[in-house]
C-alpha cells in the first residue's frame, strides 16, 4: 500500500468516526434529518458552502480554468451573490418555515398533492446526480491509483453510507465543516506555491496562453457576457427558493441562519481565486498534460490541478488532494442521501403509509431508508460506469433541465405570489419540462444564426454557453410567466388549505429565537466535539512533515496542519467553560413547529 493510499484510508476512517461520535445527538427524525434545528451558524454555513462542491471543482472546473482562464469563476461568484441574497433576505425566512424537510414547506404552500409530486420528482433527480458525482470521483481516483472503478465506487459509497446512517444530519453537517477546513487548507497552500513559482499573479496573467478573461474558441465576445449574466440569474434562482432551503433548516434560529449564509458568501467569494491559481499557472508553463496523463484522452485538461500537485507539490500531497476531492464530492452525496431519506420518511411513509407512527418506528425506517438510498447511489454509479459510449451530459440534461430546474420556479415565486390555485405548483413543472425540452433539444445553432443574421458559425463553446441563456430566458418568460398567470384563476381555497397557507406566510414572517439553557449546552457540545476532531486531524496533517521531502515540502505540510489546528483551537477555546460537562448533552427538544 503506497503513501497516498494510506492517507486516503486514514481519512476514510476519520469520516466513519464522525458518525460514531455524533450518534448520541440523534434521538428523533428531526435530529436525524436536520440536527433538530439546533446547529450553530459556522456548521450550517460550511455545509451550505460545501454542497456547491464535487470532484468537478478540481477536474472539470479546473480544466475550464486551464483552457479559458477567468470565465469559469463566474459560476462561483454567482453562487456568492446567491448566498449574499440568502444573507440579506432568504436564509432567515427559510429557517422560519419551521419544517423538517423542504417538501413539508411545499405541502403547506401548495397542498398534499403537490407534496407527493415534488417529493417523487426530487428523489430520483438527487439519486442520479449523486451517482454521477460518485462515478466522476471514481474516474479520477482509479486513474491515479490504478484502482478498479467499481471497487472505488463501492468503497467510497459505503463510507458515506456508514457515516450518514450512523450519525444522521449531525454527522453529515459536522463532516461538511471538517471537509471545508481540509479543502481550504490544501487549496490555500497550493495557491501560495503557485504564486511563488510564478513570481506573483501578474506573471500568471501575462503568461496565460489565451485571453485570460474570455479564453479561447470565441468569435462573439458578447455571447460570453450574455452567458455570465444568465449564469448569475441561474445560480441566484437555485440558491434562493424553498426547495434548496434545506441548508438552513438545521440552524438553531433565524440569526444563525443569516450568519451561516454570510459565511458561505465570504468563502464562495474568495474561493475561486484560490482554487484556480494552480490551473492558471500551469497553463503558462507549457506542460503537456496529455502526455503526462494519456488515460484522460480528450479530457486531459481536466487533470490540470492534479498535474500541478504532482509536479510542484511535495510527496504525499496527491493523497491529501484526493482526500479533499473525496471531501468535496462526499459533502454533496451525503447531503443528498440524508435529504432523500428525510423526504421519503416525513413526506411519504408517515403521511401516506403509516399515519400516527411513533418516533421509534420512524427512526428505524429513517435508517433503513438512508441505507437503501445509499445503496441506490452506489448502483447508479456502477450502472453509469457500465454505459460505455453513452453521453452523461445528455442524461443530466434530461434529468436536470427537464425536472430539477423547473421545480425552482414555484419554489421561488411561491414566496411572493400568494394567491395561486394549488394546481399552479404541479402544472408549472409540466410547463417547465416542455420549455426545457424545447430549449435544450429542439433549438439548434442554425436557428440562432439565422435569427440574428450571424456571419460566422457558432463555435461549440459559444453554442454550449448560449444554450444556457436560451433555456433561462424561456423559463423566466414562459415558465415564470405561467406561474404568475395562474393567479388569474385563483378563486380561493378550502378552509383547511387557507389555514395552511396562512400558517406558511405567518411562519416565514415570524423571527425564530432559540436561546434556552439546554440549547446553550448543546452549542457548547458542538464547539467541543468539532474542535477536538479538527485538532486531531490537524495533528495528523502536521505529522506528515516527517515524510521524506525537502525542507520547503515539509513546511507545506506544516502550513496545512497549522491552518487546521488553529481552526480546531479557536472552536474549542470558544466554548463556555461554565457549561463544560463530560456527559453527552442531549439535543434540544424543539416543538414540531420549530
Amino acid at each position: 500500500m503506497d503513501l497516498n493510499t494510506v492517507i486516503i484510508v486514514t481519512y476514510f476512517s476519520f469520516l466513519i468516526g464522525i458518525g460514531w461520535v455524533f450518534r448520541n445527538l440523534t434521538q428523533n427524525t428531526s435530529d436525524y434529518f436536520r440536527g433538530g434545528g439546533s446547529m450553530l451558524w459556522w456548521m450550517v454555513g460550511a455545509s451550505a458552502f460545501m454542497t456547491q462542491f464535487s470532484a468537478w471543482t478540481f477536474t472539470g472546473a479546473a480544466g475550464k480554468a486551464y483552457v479559458d482562464g477567468l470565465s469559469v469563476a463566474a459560476i462561483f461568484f454567482a453562487n456568492a451573490v446567491g448566498f449574499l441574497l440568502n444573507y440579506l433576505y432568504f436564509a432567515p425566512k427559510f429557517r422560519q418555515m419551521r419544517v423538517v424537510t423542504v417538501i413539508e414547506a411545499v405541502r403547506l404552500r401548495f397542498g398534499r398533492h403537490n407534496e407527493q409530486v415534488f417529493a417523487w420528482f426530487n428523489m430520483p433527480t438527487t439519486l442520479i446526480s449523486a451517482g454521477i458525482w460518485l462515478n466522476g470521483l471514481a474516474i479520477v481516483t482509479s486513474s491515479i491509483f490504478d484502482f478498479d472503478m467499481n471497487t472505488t465506487i463501492i468503497a467510497t459509497g459505503l463510507v458515506v453510507l456508514v457515516m450518514s446512517v450512523t450519525g444522521g444530519a449531525w454527522a453529515v453537517i459536522a463532516s461538511d465543516f471538517m471537509q471545508m477546513v481540509v479543502i481550504m487548507a490544501v487549496t490555500v497552500v497550493c495557491a501560495i506555491v503557485g504564486l511563488t513559482k510564478a513570481g506573483g499573479i501578474v506573471p500568471i496573467v501575462e503568461q496565460f496562453p489565451n485571453d485570460f478573461v474570455a479564453g479561447s474558441d470565441m468569435n462573439y465576445l458578447s455571447i460570453l457576457a450574455v452567458w455570465a449574466v444568465f449564469i448569475f440569474i441561474k445560480q441566484i434562482s437555485i440558491n434562493n427558493n424553498m426547495l434548496y432551503s434545506y441548508r438552513y433548516l438545521a440552524a438553531k434560529d433565524s440569526n444563525n441562519a443569516r450568519k451561516a449564509a454570510l459565511l458561505a458568501c465570504i468563502l464562495m467569494t474568495i474561493g475561486p481565486v484560490i482554487w484556480f491559481i494552480p490551473s492558471w499557472f500551469l497553463a503558462g508553463t507549457g506542460v503537456d498534460i496529455a502526455a503526462l496523463h494519456p488515460e484522460w484522452g480528450d479530457k486531459a485538461a481536466d487533470a490540470a490541478y492534479l498535474t500541478f500537485v504532482e509536479l510542484y507539490m511535495p510527496a504525499g500531497m496527491v493523497g491529501l488532494l484526493i482526500a479533499a476531492m473525496f471531501a468535496a464530492t462526499m459533502s454533496s452525496m451525503d447531503s443528498g442521501l440524508n435529504r432523500n431519506a428525510g423526504i421519503f420518511v416525513r413526506n411519504f411513509y408517515e403521511p401516506i403509509l403509516r399515519q400516527g407512527a411513533g418516533e421509534k418506528e420512524l427512526m428505524f425506517v429513517s435508517r433503513i431508508a438512508s441505507t437503501c438510498f445509499g445503496i441506490g447511489i452506489i448502483f447508479v454509479a456502477v450502472f453509469i460506469n457500465s454505459l460505455k459510449g453513452v453521453s452523461l451530459f445528455d442524461a443530466m440534461m434530461y434529468v436536470g433541465a427537464l425536472l430539477a430546474f423547473p421545480m425552482t420556479i414555484p419554489g421561488f415565486l411561491g414566496f411572493f405570489i400568494r394567491k395561486t390555485p394549488d394546481w399552479a405548483g404541479w402544472s408549472t413543472l409540466l410547463v417547465g419540462a416542455a420549455v426545457s425540452y424545447f430549449a435544450g433539444f429542439v433549438v439548434e445553432p442554425y436557428h440562432i444564426e439565422a435569427l440574428f443574421g450571424l456571419e460566422q458559425e457558432l463555435t461549440s463553446r459559444e453554442w454550449s454557453e448560449l444554450l444556457v441563456a436560451i433555456g433561462l430566458t424561456c423559463h423566466l418568460v414562459i415558465t415564470g410567466g405561467y406561474f404568475a398567470l395562474t393567479s388569474l384563476f385563483y378563486r380561493g381555497l378550502s378552509e383547511e388549505r387557507e389555514l395552511a397557507v396562512s400558517r406558511f406566510f405567518k411562519n416565514i414572517d415570524t423571527p425564530l429565537v432559540n436561546e434556552t439553557d439546554t440549547q446553550h449546552k448543546l452549542d457548547n457540545r458542538q464547539r467541543i466535539l468539532l474542535g477536538r476532531m479538527i485538532a486531531i486531524l490537524g495533528l495528523f496533517v502536521t505529522a506528515m512533515m516527517a515524510l521524506p521531502n525537502p525542507l520547503w515540502g515539509r513546511l507545506v505540510f506544516g502550513a496545512c496542519g497549522a491552518i487546521i489546528l488553529v481552526i480546531g483551537f479557536l472552536l474549542f477555546s470558544a466554548r463556555d467553560r461554565n457549561l463544560d460537562n463530560p456527559a453527552v448533552v442531549q439535543p434540544v427538544k424543539l416543538k414540531p413547529s420549530a
